[in-house]
């Protein structure tokens, strides 16, 4: 069943983490914060909505690092139900898609949970101070192919955050599947 994200709580403060990386290394959200905004997103690697837009996904991200914004993934799914999120899968999928930026294993889920995530993908674009300004989706697409004519509706947002601080009073929720939780 697909989840859709609550509306952007403009100026919600990032909570800070400290998580295991793909690449070896624990970060924090000091180490991935960028000097104009920064992004964090939550995603993992089974989903069928995040494989529809991992490569646009993967463009826009390195397009928004080299203008300073901040990128980090999060997968904060449960892998003894879902194997195909195991951080050693985790670290296949970042290399197969060529991630620059941290793709980071949530084991105890508290990050996710500090975040309130409640679907893969799901985008939360703050400002230089790391105020929430934007909660929306990637693009129209959804778990479609993007159509030629596809705003890069994150992309313009984020980029509107670096330059200006604020982000479109206007926005789509993503959508994509619920965080696949673990057992109580």
């Amino acid at each position: 069943m697909a989840v859709h994200t609550p509306i952007c709580d403009f100026g919600w403060r990032a909570p800070d983490f400290s998580l295991p990386g793909t690449d070896g290394r624990t970060w924090t959200l000091a180490d991935v914060r960028g000097p104009r905004a920064t992004l964090i997103v939550f995603i993992c690697n089974h989903c069928p909505y995040v494989k529809a837009v991992i490569d646009r996904l993967v463009r826009d991200a390195h397009a928004l690092m080299d203008v300073g914004v901040g990128v980090a993934a999060i997968c904060s799914n449960d892998p003894v139900q879902y194997p195909d999120d195991s951080f050693d899968n985790m670290t296949r999928f970042a290399a197969d898609h060529g991630f620059r930026f941290p793709y980071l294993h949530d084991a105890t889920q508290e990050i996710a949970r500090a975040y309130d995530a409640v679907c893969t993908p799901d985008f939360f674009g703050f400002d230089r101070d790391l105020g929430l300004q934007y909660r929306g989706r990637l693009d129209s697409s959804g778990k479609q192919p993007a159509g030629p004519d596809a705003r890069r509706e994150l992309y313009e947002a984020m980029m509107a955050v670096a330059e200006t601080g604020q982000g479109p009073r206007e926005q789509t929720p993503s959508m994509g599947c619920s965080i696949k939780w673990k057992a109580a």
